[in-house]
């Protein structure tokens, strides 16, 4: 990796950075938000929603954008919009001013996130160089969502949960400026958005993740069925399209490789899982052990910590057990980690920061693989909306987490319970991931895999 290439990647990893912090740097800040803004206990679940509505809903379009339009120019875009609108939610006045803006902020995360991954793939070329860089891209992920909570604790107990939003403007306006003078362009298709696909696809992911984040604030009723049943008819008259489109939104040749379509329901198991255990732990350390926010943001230090360091040894790893078995051990160390975290006790020691060191090494382990596996093969022309894919993936399983994870606690004996499920889906992923990627990982076709 030469000089050039290592800037490159520090302005991609420091924007893909500002999203993932702002996914989670909320959570433990939410108490204070209510209380100064007089949200309700129902409407604050919307300080999240709507960044994840939007976030999960645009994914596609932003993704297709970049493809079309060039990948230099929307990750600017995205950018622009993404640090804009944090401004925006750092100075809100009121409930209403800080929905509306953490909507943008997700319409500005579902243009940017596409892009830094697809940038990747033009400065670093296929094979051992593109590996590396998706590596770290991948533990930024992993890094990003537990240090998010880390900060947003100390930010709401020492400072304002107004300072995790603040932060984003002068990184961005540094990111920007490095950003113009570091990315090389890609040439632009000349096409048109499929505006038709771009509204359905939207909307369809916006009434699933709606219904699916409904299920854990109100439970199954009339209005969570609909929005559940809507969304999957127009998701399912959305894939029709793509299948009859002569220049689809959504190529669905990504999915005839049978490692690809393992690696996305890979992640969303992975994902999903891991959602599911920063909002469950944050509850039980708040709740169960009587930590601050603050307190309860150092205390998943330990995972933090080791998921930074599982990340530095990755590329190591990887020469040893392959991407494959590297993969396996994350999910068999993420599974066992939780359900030891099930049976937490008082002791925070051996009951919660324990079982966080080997659930640090699944999260600091497991994405670049996956992420690896998502992308592999790709033509260049589908670069974008194969990133779009895997940021998809990403924030459909960080959804299902978080609301079937609450859900289940809620309903069936607490957050032990919660945290049981979240290891098994953990061990059904291994399980995924033996059966359609581990082993052609290892193989020299999947290498040369043509899409």
């Amino acid at each position: 990796m030469d000089k050039a290439q290592r800037a490159v990647l520090i302005v991609v990893l420091a924007s893909y950075t500002m999203i993932l912090l702002d996914t989670s740097i909320v959570i433990t800040g939410l108490p204070e938000i209510r209380a100064e803004l007089g949200f309700s206990p129902v409407m604050l679940s919307w300080v999240q929603t709507s960044y994840m509505l939007a976030f999960g809903g645009f994914l596609m379009l932003g993704a297709r954008a970049g493809d079309l339009f060039g990948r230099r120019r929307v990750f600017l875009a995205g950018l622009s919009l993404f640090t804009l609108s944090s401004l925006v939610i750092g100075a809100a006045p009121n409930a209403a001013v800080l929905l509306a803006a953490r909507a943008v902020q997700g319409l500005g995360a579902a243009v940017l996130a596409p892009s830094t991954l697809a940038l990747l793939q033009v400065h670093f070329a296929e094979g051992e160089e593109r590996t590396r860089a998706l590596s770290l891209y991948a533990a930024t992920a992993g890094i990003g969502s537990s240090l998010g909570l880390v900060l947003g604790g100390v930010f709401a107990g020492w400072l304002s949960w107004r300072v995790g939003f603040f932060i984003n403007v002068p990184v961005g306006i540094a990111v920007y400026l490095a950003a113009r003078h570091l990315l090389t362009e890609t040439p632009a298709s000349g096409g048109s958005l499929d505006i038709a696909s771009a509204l359905t696809s939207t909307f369809g992911m916006a009434a699933l993740v709606f219904g699916i984040l409904r299920i854990a604030e109100v439970g199954p009723d009339s209005l969570t069925l609909a929005a559940l049943a809507l969304g999957a008819v127009v998701l399912m008259a959305f894939f029709l399209r793509q299948a009859w489109s002569t220049a689809p939104l959504l190529p669905l040749r990504l999915f005839h490789s049978p490692v690809r379509s393992g690696a996305y329901a890979a992640r969303m198991m992975f994902i999903g899982a891991m959602m599911g255990f920063f909002f469950l732990t944050t509850q039980l350390m708040q709740n169960d052990l009587g930590f601050t926010p603050v307190q309860a943001g150092l205390g998943f230090l330990p995972m933090t910590g080791v998921t930074f360091l599982a990340s530095l040894a990755l590329p190591r790893l990887t020469r040893v057990l392959g991407n494959g078995g590297v993969l396996v051990l994350a999910f068999g160390c993420g599974a066992l980690g939780l359900f030891w975290l099930s049976f937490a006790g008082q002791d925070y020691l051996t009951s919660v920061a324990l079982p966080m060191l080997l659930l640090g090494f699944g999260n600091g382990s497991a994405l670049g693989p996956l992420t690896v596996a998502g992308v592999q093969g790709v033509q260049p022309a589908d670069a974008g909306a194969a990133s779009g894919l895997v940021n998809v993936a990403h924030q459909l399983g960080g959804s299902l987490g978080v609301a079937g994870l609450a859900a289940v606690a809620a309903s069936f004996g607490g957050l032990h319970i919660g945290l049981i499920v979240a290891a098994a889906l953990l061990a059904i992923g291994m399980v995924t991931s033996i059966a359609f990627i581990a082993r052609p990982f290892a193989s020299k076709e999947f290498h040369h895999e043509n899409a």
